[in-house]
């Protein structure tokens, strides 16, 4: 991404001094009458793209066809575009003042389109979501934006009204200041380039590639400087000290947090700086995408991470692993109320598994697994070693993806939890139903009853829960650091692609085998 400094100079001078920049404050539609510069102004119009027509046409209206941009406004627009760089984005992208001023006649209507367009980006995301996922559903951030940037030019609060389109919430701005940390890191030089090799680097052992490993985890943070330069001095060996930096390392990454340097680390080690930071702006697109208001209790399952956290009271407040849809049967990103809880529920196997895993094992398999045939479905009856375990938590017009527990709990304990055929299971399922039930005592004693009986009961929760399904493959996590998942369902790569953004992630490295007879939704 192109990183130039955005200057002013001369270019504002010009600009300022032609007529057309020389202009009162901008005054509502009813106050303002059809002014001198309408005809120049529509014609302008006129030659703008199609799809940005509507939102210049509108804020116009608001001021009466006149022009708005005088040397003021044009300082504090410049500086609200000197802030794209926490966004993940690049100001040059959106204004060129030194093009402008070179036509002032047209400069007016330009630079309207280039802090709308700038606008629409922090408001809304550059990308829509639906041309890069497969299946996005979820609620959309709308803004006003022609009335939003016509009132900040009134109030004169045309920074402050920048800032605000874009998230404020907690963890866009942790998820930003670990962007700008980021690029300074890409200033200061980067790390050193780590080169993987087969084989594992075992505690203990020798390896001259410990100094690239010690420089990389000084420049994150999992190291300070003066241990670096200790550990430096000590030479190739991999010891106890650095191990414990490794292990850190790992947990940031979602890995396997042994301190041994096997595949799945070395291929994480092996990104450089500009990747990572370019992988922060990635998610920072995706956040901006989103609806800034959200339910006080809602559920967040982060498919890239295969981690849950439920929100109470807008805090988070309990989270689980999960194990989410695998590379070939990936967990959509959906936004859905949360129905009902299920205990003890039945499966009603989906066509495609029954037809290409179940059925073709024949009878005595569908009966080894408590299955049976009616009016063309496969169902499988409540019980222990059912696929959806003890209890099934309902979503509302889902496409069938829903959150469950499961008999398979060995894979909770996988570093790489995206194996299920798309729905989420859930860690300790029964415990967060119950969690969720306990507002409710007779509820909650429903609940109880049917896991002591081992009868099918749906129960509705009473009131309105949220569940959003995302994929954020960087976060900040309780320590303050940038966490980092690979991208496991390679959306970063065709939202990158979309963006125009070069990035090479490393590839991912599957941990544990999967188990044949697990044909769990």
């Amino acid at each position: 991404m192109n990183r130039r400094e955005l200057t002013l100079g001369a270019a504002l001078s010009a600009f300022a001094g032609s007529a057309v920049a020389q202009t009162a404050p901008a005054q509502s539609a009813v106050a303002a009458p059809q002014s001198q510069y309408q005809a120049a102004l529509t014609s302008q119009l006129a030659r703008m793209p199609a799809a940005v027509q509507p939102d210049l046409r509108a804020f116009y209206e608001l001021n009466g066809w006149r022009p708005v941009w005088n040397t003021a406004r044009l300082r504090t627009l410049n500086q609200a575009a000197g802030r794209a760089e926490r966004h993940g984005l690049s100001s040059n992208d959106y204004f060129d003042f030194v093009g402008l001023a070179a036509d002032p006649d047209t400069a007016d209507m330009r630079t309207t389109a280039a802090a709308l367009a700038y606008a629409r980006v922090l408001a809304e995301g550059a990308v829509r979501p639906e041309t890069v996922e497969e299946l996005w559903e979820m609620e959309k951030n709308r803004v006003d934006l022609p009335v939003g940037l016509n009132d900040a030019l009134v109030q004169n609060k045309i920074v402050e009204w920048f800032e605000g389109l874009a998230p404020t919430d907690i963890g866009y701005n942790n998820l930003s200041a670990g962007y700008v940390r980021y690029r300074r890191i890409i200033a200061q030089g980067g790390w050193p380039r780590f080169t993987a090799r087969a084989g594992t680097i075992e505690p203990g052992s020798s390896d001259n590639r410990i100094p690239a490993i010690i420089a990389r985890l000084v420049a994150e943070g999992d190291l300070s400087a003066a241990e670096g330069q200790r550990l430096t001095a000590q030479g190739l060996v991999y010891g106890p000290e650095l191990q414990t930096a490794v292990r850190g390392f790992q947990a940031r990454h979602g890995l396997g947090a042994d301190g041994r340097i096997g595949a799945s680390t070395q291929s994480s080690l092996g990104a450089s700086a500009d990747d990572r930071a370019r992988q922060i702006a990635l998610n920072l697109e995706r956040r901006r995408w989103l609806k800034r208001e959200l339910n006080p209790e809602r559920i967040e399952v982060n498919t890239a991470a295969a981690i849950m956290v439920y929100w109470k009271d807008g805090r988070p407040v309990h989270s689980n692993r999960v194990v989410v849809g695998s590379p070939a049967n990936e967990t959509p990103s959906l936004e859905k109320p949360f129905a009902s809880v299920v205990a003890n529920p039945p499966w009603y196997v989906p066509a495609g598994i029954a037809r290409r895993e179940i059925l073709p094992r024949g009878p005595a398999y569908l009966a080894s697994q408590n299955m049976y045939i009616s009016n063309g479905t496969v169902i499988q009856r409540a019980g222990p070693t059912a696929a959806l375990g003890y209890v099934k938590f309902e979503l509302r017009d889902s496409y069938a993806i829903f959150l469950h527990d499961t008999p398979s709990k060995a894979a909770f304990n996988l570093s790489m939890r995206q194996r299920s055929h798309g729905c989420v299971r859930v860690q300790n399922a029964v415990e967060f139903a119950r969690i969720l039930l306990t507002p409710d005592p007779t509820l909650l004693a429903q609940f109880d009853d049917a896991q002591a009986s081992r009868e099918t009961k749906r129960i509705q929760t009473g009131r309105e829960i949220t569940v959003r399904l995302l994929y954020w493959t960087a976060f900040v996590d309780g320590q303050g650091r940038v966490a980092f998942r690979e991208d496991v369902y390679r959306r970063d790569r065709r939202l990158a692609e979309a963006l125009g953004i070069a990035v090479d992630l490393p590839a991912v490295v599957a941990d544990g085998r999967t188990d044949a007879n697990d044909v769990g939704p």
